[in-house]
């Protein structure tokens, strides 16, 4: 690649996410050097609260797209102009120096990968559960690790699939497991816990599990987002 090709572009889907958005546009510009950050992309799925005004005042680029994280992520990537795009979660926190853990991932021949994880959460049982992200294998990943991947390679993978409303993190990344190498790099990101702590962990935890199961058992897009509207976000 081109030295020009290793400029990151910071790609984050949001909905309704002004309490967290000025934070986390000064921690990403704070944690990384600005000769290596191309730019941040906030795609915006129609907020209702002051997200986008928010995002502009802090200095992110905002862009529009239909509400739903696929589409918000292939409209990001459609935008950038970045050669590494890094896709990333509003609620998350990458570790110190993240531009340049993936800028040397890349130099060294990795065109995809993500860190580790952590809750902002003393649970034990959640350390549990993230203590799996170090293992690389495609059942422990998932969009709360963030993800880096050159533009050359997302657009050999066509993107994300528009199809799936949930679990668009996991059949992207299932798919490039079977098309190259996935690098887990050696620091975590830091993701907030308060799905876990609306919801009870447990049970979250439980049916995030019993969704991998119907995906493992082929379920399609559909059937996984009823059982999402059923058991998580009716709740």
């Amino acid at each position: 690649m081109k030295a020009s090709n290793f400029k990151i572009s910071i790609i984050i889907p949001a909905l309704n996410e002004e309490k967290c958005m000025a934070d986390l546009v000064s921690y990403l510009k704070s944690n990384s050097t600005s000769y290596n950050i191309h730019e941040i992309i906030i795609v915006d799925g129609g907020s209702s609260d002051a997200t986008v005004t928010v995002a502009k005042k802090n200095g992110a680029t905002v862009i529009y797209a239909a509400k739903g994280r696929a589409k918000q992520l292939n409209k990001g990537a459609q935008h950038a102009k970045g050669g590494i795009l890094y896709f990333l979660h509003a609620d998350t926190l990458p570790p110190k120096n993240f531009d340049t853990s993936i800028i040397e991932a890349v130099r060294t021949g990795n065109p995809v990968g993500c860190f580790q994880m952590k809750f902002d959460s003393n649970s034990r049982f959640l350390s549990f559960f993230a203590w799996f992200t170090r293992i690389n294998h495609y059942l422990c990943r998932g969009g709360d690790q963030s993800l880096f991947i050159t533009r050359d390679f997302f657009q050999k993978t066509n993107g994300y699939n528009e199809n799936y409303t949930i679990y668009e993190d996991n059949e992207f990344i299932r798919r490039i497991y079977k098309m190259a190498r996935f690098k887990i790099l050696p620091f975590s990101v830091t993701t907030s816990a308060r799905r876990y702590e609306a919801h009870g962990e447990m049970r979250l935890q439980y049916h995030f599990g019993i969704i991998h199961f119907k995906n493992y058992l082929g379920a399609g897009p559909e059937q996984l987002y009823d059982y999402y509207q059923r058991k998580i976000a009716l709740r």
